[in-house]
């Protein structure tokens, strides 16, 4: 296992929620703690490491809505750079279709992304899909890099209770990443006015309940050699779209799959995600996975990726900049790179 790939891939879960962490990865490895904060330092430099912090579940708080713009070839670049722009946007893709610009709003509340929504389609004249989730079977990316494709099933999707209002701070903090210091959780501690030892509790009960999917590293996949990913979306009869989700939910090289509202000229209901290496790696998985669940016959449509224009964490606990008035065509800090 490469450098990057040993201070990344076995801490995507069970990252040690200890006072000095970054201590037994460091014994773990035969390396000293600050040669293991300079390595991740420098994988967050790359890209490679977008933050060590935690994947929330469904239901601990904040709103999120995945949308969808069809956006003259002429003006994708504009438009692009527009909705990247907005703080509330974690993801930016343009996809093979029609529907060629499919981003991700994340806000505290669902009043907040539908304004937010809102103000982009009146600032680029374009109407947007709005594809809200009402079900998700698996929404957790942290897969074994050192395969083609996500070599196992990963862990369903589970429910939790929203995050007490006297936590959403330190919610914040996870979402905003870990400090690369010899004592990072104690200076959480410090800017919540809390003890370290209360702070790694509540960690390890939003774990344990379900409101944290994983803690650890948040990794960038493109970064690491996984030029490929591909969203399918299906067109299933309501009643099914459950037990084919879960089936799919269970499908190796599946990394993400949820059921979505229909929209106007948007019949689908049923999602998947497959990231991988390659096209062909990845149009394999689907195959198998199409067969294996019994989906060949309904509608459906697979949209590879092919402009990545950013790839932030979400801001569902962290309060947005106060300005948010960029003007259109303005420059962003996003991420042009194929995904």
């Amino acid at each position: 296992m490469s450098d990057s790939l040993a201070l990344l891939n076995p801490w995507q879960r069970g990252f040690p929620l200890l006072r000095e962490p970054f201590a037994p990865i460091a014994a773990a490895l035969n390396r000293s703690v600050p040669e293991v904060l300079a390595g991740y330092a420098a994988l967050q430099a790359n890209g490679s490491l977008s933050r060590i912090g935690g994947v929330f579940g469904p239901g601990a708080g904040g709103a999120a809505l995945l949308a969808a713009m069809a956006v003259p070839a002429s003006r994708l670049q504009v438009v692009a750079e527009r909705v990247s722009a907005h703080p509330g946007v974690n993801h930016n893709y343009q996809r093979e279709h029609r529907y060629n610009l499919w981003f991700v709003m994340t806000g505290r509340s669902a009043e907040a992304v539908a304004q937010a929504m809102a103000a982009l389609e009146q600032a680029t004249g374009l109407p947007a899909l709005r594809l809200r989730m009402q079900r998700a079977y698996r929404i957790d990316l942290g897969f074994d890099l050192r395969h083609r494709t996500a070599p196992e099933a990963m862990p369903a999707a589970r429910g939790a209770a929203p995050i007490a209002d006297a936590d959403l701070p330190l919610a914040a903090l996870v979402e905003e990443g870990l400090p690369l210091l010899d004592h990072p959780f104690d200076a959480w501690a410090q800017a919540l006015g809390r003890a370290p030892e209360a702070v790694l509790a509540t960690l390890q009960h939003w774990l344990a309940s379900g409101t944290l999917k994983r803690f650890g590293t948040i990794v960038r996949h493109h970064e690491l050699g996984f030029d490929a990913n591909a969203m399918t979306v299906f067109n299933l009869p309501d009643a099914l779209v459950d037990g084919c989700g879960e089936a799919l939910a269970r499908e190796p090289g599946v990394t993400l799959a949820y059921r979505r509202e229909r929209a106007p000229e948007w019949p689908y209901n049923l999602y998947c995600m497959v990231h991988g290496r390659d096209r062909e790696a990845v149009l394999a998985v689907l195959a198998r996975a199409v067969a294996r669940c019994g989906l060949q016959s309904h509608p459906q449509q697979t949209l590879f990726s092919l402009q990545r224009y950013k790839q932030t964490g979400a801001r569902r606990f962290r309060e947005l900049p106060t300005s948010l008035s960029t003007p259109l065509g303005a420059p962003t800090e996003a991420h042009h790179a194929v995904a």
